[in-house]
């Protein structure tokens, strides 16, 4: 809680993305660029997971460039195309024929009329001449040939709706699929057009179906043809108003013998008006294909790869070879045939998801495809909540996750979020084929990302380097890392706390000073006290000032720290171990050694920004802290260089300690007991120990003023150890105190003046 009390701000500012992308969501304000952005994903989706693999049921007679080398400029007279479909229905028994063609204008290239013409007007008079014309008149009408080619085959011919102010009408239309009265009145279920352009009347009657040939194109986007419509509703009046079907829809229903086509509409929920149209359920016998669609009655395309004759979807026939019968008999028993040009010259090129100039027939064929195989991409009727789900989700997530935690911890909560959204969705698609929005929770999570990370850099970065400035020269570089984390909770305002305290000072400087010259002596002293920094840093010490030949330093602040006496005598420990390398390295140079003494208390000090307003520092101050510095002079006198307060020995118990002495020191009116560290308690022997247990007899008898028994319990350990300096003292003490009476008011603390 305390955590997300200092982060409120960045949370509060990594929250807005998500307000806007919802916003975007629920449709109070649509965002073109995340609209785009999920067609491009869906475009790239498709391309990772298209079959890519040829679907040999489907086949494109393909009007290409060497078929119109061949036999001429578009539109070919309709002979030809007469001797196609019966070349592919008869010799080569294929199971259903479409064509991706308009068929507008009657056929005029064989010169039947103009012959007619001529039989009634000038040329009246030639005997025989106009009963020739008609003798030869079903050899030459090209439009009856290609009718009498299509009558009693499963052939489908194409037509095209149009939108305009004023209705026009070409052509005729076949019967529609589906009568208005199917649908509920009060919603719109398709696309609505009042125009069209069909095939002239005598092929109409002759060809058993036909289907629109329109594919949806959103000019105000990109016009890339990602789904067509199956059905679409005509309301003019040049033809029978009613719902028709697409030609790749009526070219299944030939295939597979649907006869019948039932609209389902989706649950109305708490909606009273009427339902949404769901799906298509088309039934063949026993059998049934439930096609979704969305709101116009459309399908997404589920391409199958590249398109054209090199694409490997569908085998491409050019028409010159069908027209002249180059193919062996029954090659293309059972196939789908589709009829349509991928020349560019014939402008059927479609701008698609799998490439720039896809031809328009093959988007039939993998309507055509994708229905025989059952693989119908779908936005479910559920897609709203689901992007509502994800987009919350990994908006919360991250807003919480990158806010509360470091840089390396945010980007891989972003990498793992957003990978976690795209497998999630790619697996939906390839599994189930739901086509699941993705553009807006990626959003959120780029978004989300850049205002945390910039809110985390421009604002707590600069928190986090001011702290650096401001602590940087007295606190560890481990320690400021630790702050960077969370610098609201450290500042210089004073406070009192529980710390330790050390002064660590070199014995004997004056007379060191006297003897070098000034660069030496600097060049000396930078050395000492760089190995000393080292180890309190090491052991996580602040370091307070260097005073000449001494320096300061605490621990338990600015970061807290529970064990902060036993960090400060480990640090102690080791620099006496320090100091006695340098000293090997001194002999070796020729440098003086050097001896020191430490001093270290604990207790409450006051720590903080403190001096004048020409210079500041971020110091200790207090009785435990003049304790501390009035303590690290006495370990000359006695033998020491560790002297450490009563409080300090009592909160570093892995240490086994011997104590010094009860002393009254300058400017302190009380007692203080002073210890020093002799081993860590696990590397301590049995000799230690009970040298300790006589040294505590010792100074029980010292402080009862029983200098004989504490001769007595003296005397063993002088003789295993006459030179410390610490027996001669209490030998000498207790040698003279027995000279003396004894003295009522004595409490056994020995009084210093100086330090």
């Amino acid at each position: 809680m305390n955590a997300l009390r200092q982060r409120w701000a960045r949370i509060a500012i990594t929250l807005l993305p998500i307000a806007l992308v919802v916003a975007h969501v629920v449709g109070a304000w649509r965002l073109p660029l995340l609209e785009g952005l999920d067609n491009f994903i869906h475009d790239a989706r498709l391309r990772a997971t298209m079959p890519r693999t040829l679907d040999p049921r489907v086949v494109i007679i393909d009007i290409d460039d060497a078929s119109l080398q061949q036999l001429g400029q578009w539109p070919w007279s309709r002979d030809h195309l007469a001797r196609l479909t019966t070349e592919v229905m008869n010799r080569q028994q294929a199971l259903v024929l479409g064509f991706d063609i308009l068929f507008v204008e009657p056929d005029e290239s064989s010169g039947l009329d103009a012959l007619r013409r001529l039989a009634d007007g000038p040329l009246q008079h030639q005997i025989g001449l106009a009963e020739e014309i008609e003798r030869l008149a079903p050899r030459l009408d090209h439009d009856a040939a290609f009718a009498d080619a299509l009558s009693g085959q499963r052939v489908a011919l194409g037509f095209y709706f149009t939108q305009t102010a004023e209705p026009r009408a070409k052509g005729v239309l076949p019967s529609p699929l589906l009568l208005p009265g199917a649908f509920p009145e009060g919603r719109s279920y398709a696309t609505r057009w009042n125009g069209f352009v069909g095939s002239i009347p005598q092929l109409e009657r002759a060809a058993p179906a036909a289907g629109f040939l329109n594919v949806l194109l959103d000019a105000e986007r990109d016009g890339i043809v990602r789904s067509v419509p199956l059905i679409a509703q005509y309301t003019g009046t040049n033809a029978q108003p009613g719902y028709y079907e697409s030609l790749g829809l009526v070219v299944y229903r030939l295939a597979v013998g649907a006869d019948a086509i039932v609209p389902v509409f989706a649950p109305a929920g708490a909606n009273t008006g009427p339902p949404p149209l769901a799906a298509l359920l088309l039934k063949a016998g026993t059998r049934s294909l439930r096609i979704p669609v969305d709101g116009t009655a459309s399908m997404l395309v589920p391409f199958r790869g590249p398109g054209g004759a090199r694409g490997g979807s569908f085998r491409h026939i050019s028409a010159i070879d069908v027209i002249r019968g180059a193919l062996p008999p029954g090659e293309l028993k059972d196939k789908v045939v589709l009829v349509g040009s991928t020349a560019p010259g014939l402008e059927d090129l479609r701008s698609a998801p799998v490439g720039a100039a896809y031809p328009g027939v093959e988007v039939h064929a993998n309507i055509v495809s994708g229905l025989l195989d059952g693989r119908i991409p779908a936005v479910p009727d559920y897609a709203l909540g689901y992007e509502l789900v994800t987009v919350l989700a990994a908006g919360l997530v991250l807003a919480f996750g990158l806010s509360l935690g470091a840089a390396p911890r945010a980007v891989l909560i972003a990498v793992v979020t957003t990978v976690a959204l795209i497998a999630v969705n790619t697996w939906l698609f390839v599994q189930a084929g739901l086509v699941l929005p993705l553009a807006s929770a990626l959003a959120v999570v780029g978004l989300t990302f850049v205002l945390n990370m910039s809110w985390g850099y421009l604002v707590e970065t600069r928190a986090s380097r001011n702290l650096a400035h401001l602590f940087g020269t007295y606190v560890p570089p481990q320690l400021v890392n630790e702050m960077r984390a969370d610098p609201a909770r450290y500042s210089m305002r004073a406070e009192s706390k529980e710390l330790t305290v050390m002064f660590c000072d070199m014995r004997g400087f004056t007379k060191l000073a006297e003897q070098m010259a000034p660069v030496d002596l600097q060049d000396f002293l930078n050395a000492v006290f760089s190995r000393l920094t080292e180890v309190i840093s090491a052991h996580r010490g602040t370091v307070d000032k260097y005073m000449g030949d001494c320096v300061m330093a605490f621990w338990g602040a600015p970061v807290d720290m529970p064990n902060h006496a036993e960090l400060a005598v480990r640090a102690a420990v080791e620099m006496a171990t320090a100091v006695q390398a340098l000293n090997e390295a001194h002999r070796q140079s020729g440098r003086p050694e050097i001896s020191i003494g430490i001093g270290i208390n604990s207790g409450v000090m006051s720590v903080g920004d403190m001096g004048s307003a020409v210079r500041r520092s971020y110091t200790v101050v207090g009785d435990a802290v003049n304790l501390a510095s009035r303590i690290e002079g006495l370990g000359a006198r006695y033998g020491v260089e560790i002297v450490a307060g009563e409080a300090t020995q009592r909160q570093a118990p892995t240490f086994v300690w011997q104590e010094l002495d009860c002393v009254r020191v300058q400017g302190k009116m009380g007692k203080a007991r002073i210890f020093t560290p002799v081993a860590r308690r696990a590397d301590a022997s049995r000799r230690q120990y009970a040298d300790l247990e006589q040294w505590n007899s010792v100074l029980f008898a010292y402080r009862a003023q029983d200098w004989e028994e504490g001769q007595a319990m003296l005397a063993p350990l002088l003789a295993v150890d006459a030179k410390k300096v610490l027996y001669q003292l209490y030998a000498q003490r207790l040698a003279s105190m027995s000279l003396q009476p004894k003295d009522l008011n004595w409490d056994g603390a020995t009084r210093f003046e100086t330090k």
